[in-house]
């Protein structure tokens, strides 16, 4: 490969395709999945605590339900919850994945939700340059197992994985009869993640198809063009 196929990344060009933006100022949308099947989950809690607070933050949330997800096969493509979660992936602009942690990691409930969604749907990407937030949920004491997998895998589907993370845990003793989390450490922290979500997302997403450019990906356009 020559040098003038190498693409022009210089400062300037960059700063102006950045700056030529026009910022989107619609609620941001954000799709929550969390990794449990039981009615009383304690991951659905703390999903739906998260998505409580970026709702009072003016975000547009929608929580996916995994219950009739088949296992992940690469043929079901078309049952319905599949392509509900299809649907939703698109729609979205962010994710929260919430996950109990069970044997030291994640479980297979939330895994088989991220294993449905690809990386690509034709031309469109369901998760890159995506925002996203991580946490988790322990019955016993803190740790950060789940969430560490959790954002190898959003590393891996191309998502910008904010830095902020939540680990409630005895889960079991921070919420509410009603099912809202007690005050606490633990809820102050899920505040923070939220805020970091909600703001990156709303920095981020006009610029996707910038930051997730790749040179590689489109090398036929680049020694194809008379602007080398």
């Amino acid at each position: 490969m020559t040098d003038s196929l190498i693409p022009d990344h210089s400062i300037s060009k960059t700063v102006d395709a950045l700056t030529a933006k026009t910022m989107s100022n619609h609620a941001p949308k954000i799709l929550v999945l969390y990794g449990s099947l039981r009615p009383e989950s304690y991951s659905k809690k703390a999903a739906l605590e998260a998505v409580r607070i970026l709702e009072s933050f003016g975000a547009e949330v929608k929580v996916y339900d995994p219950a009739d997800l088949p296992v992940f096969d690469r043929e079901n493509y078309e049952h319905p919850k599949v392509k509900e979660l299809h649907e939703l992936s698109l729609w979205s602009e962010g994710m929260v994945w919430c996950s109990p942690e069970i044997h030291g990691n994640l479980t297979s409930v939330i895994k088989n939700q991220i294993d449905w969604i690809p990386l690509s749907l034709g031309s469109v990407r369901p998760t890159q340059g995506r925002t996203l937030a991580v946490m988790q949920v322990s019955g016993g004491s803190q740790s950060f197992n789940a969430v560490n997998s959790l954002r190898m895998l959003g590393r891996w589907m191309r998502m910008f994985t904010i830095p902020n993370q939540s680990s409630v845990a005895m889960a079991w003793k921070e919420f509410n009869d009603d099912g809202t989390m007690k005050d606490s450490a633990y809820r102050e922290r899920i505040v923070d993640v939220m805020e970091e979500l909600f703001r990156m997302t709303i920095l981020l997403r006009d610029h996707t198809d910038l930051l997730t450019h790749r040179f590689s990906e489109n090398k036929d356009a680049y020694e194809n063009s008379d602007v080398k």
